[in-house]
């Protein structure tokens, strides 16, 4: 079992609450858009850290942190980007690889709109954290906590920060 810290669009801006909220989790994964290198640096000296790129950071996370990630966290496939869109929705750039070879979990930031949508049509869960930083119209600051348990995801919770 691996309990996951859900995460994105920070830019640049990091609320003490997130440790809270994450110290029962064993990863953090974060969706794109941290602002800062040092941002994704405290981020990953509290707990291991999976992440990629956003559309506002610079070459300093990209050289660490590429703009998709595929990876297995045990039995789930798991498929990670910050520009990707949601179900019946799909960012142009993702679509072929999501209709073609389908993760089990597709986790996407950048709308600053949480959103936790099944898609019947290739079988997917799809994650959007929301935004936890500051900047961006979303009027509340918002994270996702969930676990998963060999092939099953599971215990999804909402965590709101507060506004913005």
């Amino acid at each position: 079992m691996t309990k996951i810290g859900l995460i994105s669009d920070t830019h640049s801006y990091l609320d003490e609450a997130v440790f809270k909220h994450f110290e029962s989790c064993d990863e953090i994964w974060h969706i794109g858009d941290f602002g800062t290198v040092e941002l994704a640096d405290k981020l990953k000296a509290f707990k291991p850290l999976r992440g990629v790129y956003g559309n506002i950071d610079g070459a300093d996370i990209r050289i660490e942190y590429p703009e998709k990630l595929r990876f297995k966290c045990e039995e789930v496939d798991v498929l990670m980007t910050h520009i990707g869109g949601y179900p019946g929705h799909y960012a142009p750039a993702i679509r072929l690889e999501l209709r073609s070879h389908p993760p089990q979990l597709f986790l996407s930031g950048h709308s600053h709109i949480l959103k936790i949508i099944y898609d019947d049509k290739i079988n997917c869960l799809h994650m959007n954290p929301g935004a936890a930083g500051k900047v961006g119209w979303h009027k509340v600051r918002t994270l996702i906590r969930f676990v998963v348990d060999g092939k099953n995801m599971k215990n999804c919770e909402v965590i709101e920060l507060g506004k913005k």
